[in-house]
This record gives structure tokens, sequence and C-alpha cells, in this order.
């Protein structure tokens, strides 16, 4: 199509498919479902008149970055959207299964043992914080690209956004709630008396509770997170993605940027948000789908291989 980019591409299909998916597999999970195929409508609409808008303003930095940042404005609708579709094809949450398949490789469950193991407050908070530096990491290399060069930031947001949609159509049909399920926060949802007896004590120590960190993302999940996200785990791919650029194009930060991202991955099982597999599998992720949404961006890249306002 006229003017469209890598990102445009991913990003029309991706809505498109979506809303293919509720048309003709909504069932009685779904009762919100006309407002969501609405809602997919009207994306594509405002989407495609974006790219118009930019294209026949090319060298205003505003419209450009706009037409070119769009993305990063759906992600947390598309991310909550998963946990209003992933029942469409999967009657339940698979979380038995995996419990038992971590059960069976480590003879327990690390995401409740790593906890339990190591309760003081200093290394729980070092591990929240190192949780909560996703967002960091998103935002920060994000605007430190924007400033050094709309290039390689147009770049940045396209991978990345490729990277997110793939995580999310995942997520739609293969829902896993991670080790939330001991603690059975979703309604409707409970594991088997046998699978959460594997978890004995699942309560989390007074001493972790304290911390500052733990309150923020405690807060953060009650609030945005949505249910059935957590396999494979794109708090791991989009973080390694986000290492991929440092060490591509801000080699300053590409060492303590590389420490964070490791603490990150290990927090994730620690902070019980993820089984280990969830761990391994978004690494994995990232390993597959940055390489080919890379190379996809530079096959569809267009003009962006031109600087945009504000540098090479």
């Amino acid at each position: 199509m006229k003017h469209y980019l890598f990102i445009d591409y991913a990003t029309q299909g991706y809505i498109a498919l979506v809303g293919v998916l509720i048309l003709f597999f909504h069932n009685a999970t779904v009762p919100e479902w006309p407002w969501l195929l609405t809602a997919h409508a009207v994306a594509l609409v405002v989407v495609h008149g974006l790219i118009q808008w930019g294209a026949r303003h090319p060298d205003q930095p505003v419209i450009s970055l706009l037409r070119h940042f769009y993305p990063v404005l759906l992600y947390t609708g598309f991310y909550r959207e998963t946990g209003m579709l992933n029942r469409m094809f999967v009657p339940d949450y698979l979380d038995e299964h995996f419990i038992l398949l971590e059960q069976s490789l480590f003879g327990g469950q690390p995401c409740l043992r790593l906890m339990q193991m190591f309760p003081q407050l200093w290394v729980s908070e070092v591990f929240y914080a190192a949780y909560f530096s996703y967002y960091v990491m998103i935002v920060g290399v994000g605007l430190a690209l924007f400033w050094k060069s709309r290039t390689h930031f147009f770049h940045y947001v396209s991978v990345n956004s490729f990277v997110f949609y793939c995580c999310y159509l995942t997520y739609i049909f293969l829902p896993v709630m991670g080790p939330r399920a001991f603690f059975r926060e979703i309604d409707g949802f409970e594991l088997p008396a046998a699978v959460q007896a594997l978890a004995g004590d699942p309560s989390y120590p007074d001493s972790v509770k304290a911390g500052p960190f733990f309150q923020i993302m405690a807060w953060i999940y009650r609030n945005f997170e949505g249910p059935g996200a957590a396999f494979p785990s794109s708090h791991v791919a989009i973080a390694l993605c986000t290492v991929w650029f440092s060490f591509r194009y801000l080699p300053r930060i590409r060492w303590p940027h590389l420490v964070v991202a490791v603490l990150l991955c290990i927090s994730t099982v620690y902070c019980r948000y993820h089984y280990v597999v969830d761990v391994v599998a978004g690494a994995l992720t990232m390993a597959v789908l940055v390489p080919v949404g890379d190379w996809l961006y530079r096959r569809y890249s267009g003009h962006t291989e031109r600087s945009g306002a504000g540098g090479q």
C-alpha cells in the first residue's frame, strides 16, 4: 500500500487479524465482542489516515514523530485486550500444565522458592527495582535514540512493536497466568487441589512486602495487568530487545544495560510473575524475532533510511 512501511504493515496486519478472530471465533467469554470489533475497524481507519497525513507532511517533525511513534500508543490497549480474548480457543488458563512441567524439571517451584530462600528486604528490592526497570528501558532507550537519530528511533519502534505483536498474538491462543495462579487472583479460575498443594505456603514474607518497589509493582499489576499473558515473557523478550539496540546504537550504556536486563530476567521468577519456562521462551522469542523484525524493517524501510529532524 502506498506510503506504508514495515511498522504499518505489522500494526495494521495485527489489528486486522485480531479483528477477524473476534468476528469468527467470539464466544460467551467475549460478551463485548461487537465493541471490540468496532474498535478494530476504527483503529484501521485512524492508522491509515495518520500514515497518509504523515506522507503529506514529511518535513514536519511533530507529525513525523507521531506517524512513527503511534504503535507505542496502542501497546497497552492491545495487551489488555488479550486478557479478554484468551479463552476463545482454550477453555481456561493452562497453568496446571506449566506448574507440573516446572515440578518435573526442578523438583519444585522456583517461582516460589527463590523468594523463600532470599527474603531479605534489600534482595527483594533489587529484584523488584530490576523488574520495574522494564518500563525505564523501553522509554529510556527510545528517548536516547530519538535524540540521537530519528532513523535509529524509527528502527527501534518498528522492531519492538513486531516483537510485542507476536507475543500478544501468542497470549490469545496460549493463556498462561503465571505464578499468580497460586494466589487465585483471577475470578473464575482455580488450580486443582493437588497442583495448588505443590505451593505449600505461597505467602509473601513481611520483609518483602515492606519494600517500596514491591508496592509500586503491586499497584501496577492491580491496575494494568491482563490475565493470561505469561508465556512467553514479553518482559524478557522486550528487555533483551532494548539491550540489542543499546549494543547497536548506544555503546556507552550497553554493558550496564545488559547487567540490569539479566537481573530483570531473574526478577521475573523471584518476584513471582513468571515460571522459568516463560523466561526461557521469552529469550528465545527475542533471539528469533529480533533478527526477523530487523530484516523486515530494512526490506520495507522506505524513507525511514533518511535521517529525520534532529540528527543522523
